[in-house]
């Protein structure tokens, strides 16, 4: 009984702790956050008129909604292909990103800047950097010489042309080779998720491989049976996080299409409803996902 009380105080505790944690982010939220939210929420079930004293909000019911679905030539086409994209990418940047923390979590000279070399990426793309990058005309002309001398043509582009042309899975491998031609967009999101893996390869004891060496373990039986069940949690963090960071990104179509709508047309309304719309579906798929991964992480007490 002790014990048990004991244990519920340590839990206790720990809750306070990480609720402290978390609430300069809850206050923040609850103070600049839900105003805003809520507002654009009210905007998407209204037409929105813009004059030099304000808005001017006029309830239109779900009509935003109908034109998004219905009338809108392009946004479910784009829905649909960020969503395929975001699946896809997704997934490269963690097996990416938990492939290369297992590399780096091995003991080899110059370890510390190689792992530095593989956070580059994240200060990389940092807002100033990558606008810095953007208007930088060296850059650009570097960029389009590599475009000019390469004609186009890589090693995987001929392989993707035999392989297409042969019919051999042409829609799989098309995918792949996207994911393949993509890899520096993949390394260059996965410095974060590298971070979480590593951070957790390195918290499981070395006594556990120990014995399973000297049972007989082979490197391959160790990752499955040690590495991987220890590391489970990690894989829900790091799977909401890519999705989260994707969804942000600035090539987004979608984000695009809203952007063009609230800023160029000055469709409030319009662009309110399909950012909820867009904001619902991945919370779906974010919340769907979690609960499926969740089944199959191991939680060592």
């Amino acid at each position: 009984m002790a014990k048990q009380k004991k244990r519920q105080g340590l839990e206790k505790r720990k809750a306070i702790s990480g609720y402290l944690f978390i609430s300069p982010f809850i206050i923040g939220f609850l103070a600049f956050m839900v105003k805003p939210l809520l507002q654009s929420l009210y905007m998407s079930f209204c037409e929105v008129d813009l004059h030099a004293g304000g808005f001017t909000f006029t309830w239109a019911g779900i009509a935003n909604y109908y034109k998004a679905f219905r009338v809108d030539p392009v946004f479910t086409q784009y829905l649909s292909e960020e969503l395929i994209r975001m699946a896809y990418n997704s997934f490269a940047i963690i097996v990416f990103s938990l492939f290369v923390a297992l590399i780096l979590n091995q003991n080899f000279k110059g370890r510390g800047l190689v792992r530095a070399v593989f956070f580059l990426p994240v200060i990389l793309s940092s807002g100033v950097i990558v606008g810095i990058e953007s208007s930088n005309t060296l850059l650009q002309s570097i960029n389009e010489s590599i475009e000019d001398t390469g004609a186009g043509t890589s090693i995987t582009g001929y392989i993707e042309n035999i392989l297409t042309t042969t019919g051999v899975a042409s829609k799989p491998l098309e995918v792949l080779f996207e994911v393949i031609d993509g890899i520096y967009d993949v390394a260059l999101a996965s410095g974060i998720q590298i971070i979480i893996f590593l951070s957790g390869l390195q918290t499981i004891p070395k006594s556990s491989y120990e014995a399973a060496q000297i049972e007989g373990c082979t490197s391959w039986e160790s990752f499955w049976k040690i590495t991987f069940p220890l590391i489970s949690p990690l894989f829900l963090v790091c799977w909401v996080y890519t999705l989260v960071d994707f969804c942000m990104r600035t090539d987004n179509e979608i984000i695009e299409k809203i952007r063009e709508t609230m800023v160029g047309q000055i469709k409030y309304g319009f662009a309110s409803a399909m950012s909820w719309i867009y904001f619902v579906i991945v919370m779906a798929i974010i919340g769907v996902t979690s609960w499926i991964i969740s089944k199959w992480v191991y939680y060592d007490d």
